[in-house]
């Protein structure tokens, strides 16, 4: 059974379908540990539901990111940890994570990639007026959002609402994350 680390900052739906899925077999793997950057995150409350062992951290108690970073390279080593599920985890991972974990850390992006890295991506998408949005999972490297793309899911709007967009989206990255840890898994 492979063991998965989930990278979260904020609500946590994500880490929540990923777990859910394991718990009911749909994944033959395990949440080992989430992580959360934010000690009051929802995210922590939803891990609490399945039981997976959380680290939550300041990232301003830490001298630097390479601080933080080496001690979460021992936590997810000591876990047994296989792959790295970045899910709304809102923090650039740095070398001393990347060179650990190297081909090992995935992300899901609510845009289609090339197009709209970063942050604010759904705003950017909004505000340029497309008509077709998706979702992009891909290997994180050290470029912003440009890691090789491993899977993508596009889905029409037409309207001008980023929370839509958002809500919309949502329900794809869910089905979608899934899968693609399914297929990363098992090859």
């Amino acid at each position: 059974m492979k063991r998965l680390a989930v990278f979260a900052s904020g609500n946590g739906s994500n880490y929540e379908a990923i777990a859910a899925a394991c718990a009911c077999g749909r994944l033959d793997a395990e949440v080992a540990v989430l992580v959360c950057d934010h000690t009051d995150a929802y995210a922590i409350r939803r891990a609490a539901k399945f039981g997976t062992p959380v680290f939550a951290f300041c990232p301003k108690d830490y001298a630097s990111k390479a601080d933080y970073e080496k001690e979460i390279v021992s936590l997810l080593d000591s876990k047994g940890v296989d792959l790295v599920c970045l899910a709304g985890y809102m923090r650039i991972i740095g070398d001393v994570l990347l060179k650990a974990y190297a081909s090992k850390i995935i992300n899901i992006h609510p845009s289609l990639l090339p197009a709209f890295r970063g942050a604010h991506a759904v705003e950017q998408a909004v505000a340029y007026g497309v008509k077709v949005y998706g979702i992009t999972i891909h290997w994180v490297d050290e470029s912003l959002d440009g890691g090789r793309i491993i899977a993508q899911r596009a889905f029409g709007y037409d309207g001008n609402d980023p929370e839509e967009v958002h809500r919309l989206g949502q329900a794809i990255e869910h089905e979608l994350y899934v899968e693609t840890i399914n297929k990363l898994i098992n090859e």
